[in-house]
Order: C-alpha cells, then sequence, then structure tokens
C-alpha cells in the first residue's frame, strides 16, 4: 500500500466516525429530551386538567350547607333586601296605577318626596309593608331551600353545573310563587290606597287594614281574586330568578379561582351579587313591560263612561224628582263600576319599573307572548325596554343585599352551626 493511499485512510477512519458521532449523537440526544419534555408537559397539563375537575368537585360538596342553613340565611337576606326597597317599590306602583290626567306621580323624586311630604313615612311610602313581610320571609325560605335541593340533585344526576343553575332557579319561583303571590295582591293594593281615606290620591281601594284587605278581597271578589296576575307575574319572575342565580352562581366561581379562596371578600360579594340580578333585570326587562301593561289595564266597562262627582251634582240640581230613581240606579251602577275597577291587575310582583308612557298602545289581551309582538310592533325595541334604568338599579340592589347577606350568615352559621355534624350530614 503507497503512502498515499495510508494517508488517505488515516483521515477517512478519523474523520468519519468523529463526524459521525457529533452529527448522530447530539440529534438523537435533543429528539429524546424534547420527547420527554413534551411527555412529561402533557402528563402536568392532564394532572392540572384532573386535578382542577377534581377540586371543583371537593368545591361543590364543600359549598352545600346544610338546608336549614340556607333556608334560614335566604329568607333574612331576600327579606331585608325586599323591605329595604318598599318606599321605592311604593312609589313606582303609585306610577303604575296612578289614573288621572294629568298624572300626579311623574319622576321618580318628585313622587318620592310627595309621597313623603302629604302621606309620612309609615302610611305612605311604607303602606304596605305588613303583607310584603308576611309574604317575603316564608317566600325565600321555600325558595332557597328549593334551589339547594334541586340544584344539588341535578348536578348530583350528571347534569352540567349551568343548567342545573337555571333550572334550580326556575323551580324554586314557582315553588314559592304560591306563597309570594297573594301576599303581593295585598301589598300592592295597600300601597296604591296609601293610608285609610287618604284625601290625596284616589286609587279605587279603601281597607283598613291588612286583615280587612284580606277579608274584603275574598268577600267581593274570591278567592282567586288574591292571585290576580299570577300567569303574568310567572312568566317573568321564573326567568329572572333563573338567569339571576345562573350568572351569581358562574361570577362565585370565576371570583373563587381568581382569589385562589373560598371567601373573595366583600367587594367581590357585593359585585357578584348585584351584576347577577341586575344583568338579570334587564333581559327581563321586555317580560316586566308587559306584565305591567296587561296588569294595569283598567276594565273597559268600568272606564267607558266613567261617573263624574260635578256631572252627578249638577244632575241632582237640574234633573226633576222623577229622575231621582234614576240618579240611585246610577250610584248603584257606578258601585258595580267601583267594584269591577277594583279587580283589575296592578302590579302583583315587585319590582315591577315600567311606567305606562302617556298615549302608549293598550294590551287588550292576557297573553305574555301577544303582548310583547303587539308591542314591538307598535313601539319597537325601545318599547320592551322602557323603564330598564329603574329595574336595573332595583335588582342591582336586591339581589346584591339578598346574596351577600346569605353569604354572610352561611358563613356565621358554619362557624356556630344551628345544627350538629350529624345532622348536618343527614340534612344534606
Amino acid at each position: 500500500m503507497s503512502l498515499a493511499s495510508r494517508l488517505v485512510n488515516l483521515f477517512s477512519s478519523n474523520q468519519v466516525p468523529h463526524l459521525a458521532s457529533t452529527d448522530d449523537r447530539p440529534a438523537v440526544t435533543v429528539g429524546e429530551n424534547a420527547r420527554d419534555a413534551i411527555g412529561e408537559r402533557m402528563s402536568a397539563i392532564g394532572f392540572r386538567d384532573i386535578k382542577m375537575s377534581r377540586t371543583l368537585e371537593e368545591e361543590e360538596i364543600e359549598d352545600r350547607p346544610p338546608y336549614l342553613h340556607s333556608m334560614i340565611a335566604g329568607g333574612i337576606g331576600g327579606t331585608t333586601g325586599d323591605l329595604l326597597m318598599h318606599s321605592l317599590d311604593t312609589v313606582k306602583t303609585r306610577q303604575q296605577g296612578d289614573t288621572h290626567i294629568p298624572p300626579r306621580y311623574s319622576s321618580m323624586s318628585s313622587s318620592y318626596a310627595t309621597i313623603f311630604r302629604q302621606e309620612g313615612f309609615r302610611r305612605g311610602l311604607y303602606s304596605g309593608v305588613t303583607p310584603a313581610f308576611l309574604g317575603s320571609f316564608p317566600g325565600t325560605v321555600i325558595f332557597f331551600g328549593t334551589y339547594e335541593y334541586s340544584k344539588r340533585h341535578l348536578i348530583d344526576n350528571g347534569v352540567h353545573h349551568s343548567l342545573a343553575y337555571l333550572a334550580g332557579g326556575f323551580i324554586a319561583d314557582f315553588a314559592a310563587s304560591f306563597v309570594y303571590v297573594p301576599s303581593e295582591v295585598l301589598k300592592t293594593r295597600l300601597q296604591l290606597q296609601g293610608r285609610y281615606n287618604n284625601p290625596f290620591f284616589s286609587s279605587g281601594y279603601n281597607y283598613r287594614s291588612t286583615v280587612d284587605a284580606a277579608r274584603t278581597i275574598i268577600r267581593q271578589e274570591g278567592m282567586l281574586a288574591l292571585f290576580h296576575g299570577y300567569k303574568a307575574t310567572i312568566f317573568r319572575d321564573l326567568p329572572f330568578s333563573a338567569l339571576q342565580f345562573a350568572f351569581y352562581e358562574q361570577e362565585q366561581t370565576w371570583a373563587k379561582h381568581w382569589v385562589g379562596k373560598r371567601d373573595i371578600g366583600l367587594g367581590l360579594e357585593i359585585l357578584t351579587g348585584a351584576t347577577a340580578g341586575g344583568m338579570a333585570g334587564v333581559l327581563t326587562c321586555p317580560l316586566d313591560v308587559v306584565k305591567t301593561r296587561i296588569q294595569t289595564q283598567l276594565n273597559p266597562h268600568a272606564v267607558t263612561h266613567p261617573p263624574s262627582r260635578a256631572t252627578n251634582l249638577q244632575q241632582q240640581s237640574t234633573s226633576p224628582s222623577p229622575m231621582q230613581d234614576n240618579g240611585r240606579i246610577g250610584a248603584l251602577s257606578s258601585a258595580s263600576e267601583k267594584v269591577a275597577q277594583q279587580r283589575r291587575h296592578i302590579s302583583t310582583s315587585s319590582p315591577s319599573t315600567s311606567v305606562r308612557k302617556p298615549g302608549s298602545v293598550s294590551l287588550d289581551t292576557s297573553s305574555v307572548l301577544t303582548g310583547l309582538k303587539l308591542l314591538y310592533k307598535t313601539e319597537g325595541i325601545a318599547g320592551w325596554f322602557r323603564g330598564v334604568g329603574p329595574r336595573a338599579v332595583w335588582t342591582s340592589v336586591q339581589s346584591g343585599t339578598m346574596l351577600v347577606l346569605y353569604q354572610a350568615l352561611l358563613r356565621q352559621m358554619e362557624v356556630h352551626p344551628l345544627v350538629g355534624d350529624n345532622d348536618g350530614a343527614a340534612i344534606v
């Protein structure tokens, strides 16, 4: 072998293996490391997802207080929110039921001041507070008990959380409606009446007390009169409660994940409760408008030729004596028309914040869907959302107050339970 061939073999044997080792080994090492890193990362992500889902399930189980705690906390919170906003609801009821032309009550601030100045706080702004309390507390107790029961059983049977919250709100409000609607009828009539023998506002009602109102309504109009407006109320309140608690539960979940613990603080408690009620109130505003329009329609037979006090006096002074019998018949007819007027549906559930615009179309129907169509045809989208501002404020304040107190009372009862561990486990 020549010297040249030996040199070629020497360089080839030394260089080729070296190149192979430098090119191949790092490539293999980098590929294996990348695959291992990706595999570890995927495992970590999967583990984190599994851990997060388990955490959500554990939080759902941990956030299940005894039914007794939920019912008491919800009853106190809901009643406090309703009583806090009662004066505003009275003003809105007067505005809705004002049949005078021009209207006695126009803007919110002037109406509030007028009622307070003429009738006072207890007999004016807070008239009807007794039936409001008697209906609000048992109604919210039933609501929260039914909501927790239905929500938990739906989730335990595999229903998605959001759907369970939505359905739970529907079911709970329907169960509570049999209690709060009759109390709302009494409350609304007393709010519209104000003080007994009220010289400042003629509402068509004149009850001495809550008991007298209940007896008079049942005696003159029947037991079913206590459920006036029930259908329209259900069409509005069921979607409102469903959306309110669906929003609230979801916002609470987001807030707990953001803070990283169950106690999200007073600020976020107020924010989640107020925004949940406000958004639900805005979305259900068209149903509130239609409900108010339907329930504030006067009996057409009672208002076709309304009796005038001046006209009656003139007839008495100018008519001959034989016509007095006809006057007595007219008085009886006027009395019967007054009873018919009392059967008109005002507003039987708060918050009804839609005030009928002068000259607006009358909804001569009891169908909510037909009312929505007619309202859109005549007034457009603006007609659907008339009074959306006051409604958003009302529902935000009421919902925020109720849900903040609800959570605060649940935490207190968790520290000082009303039922023991064994009893709590049995109740849950």
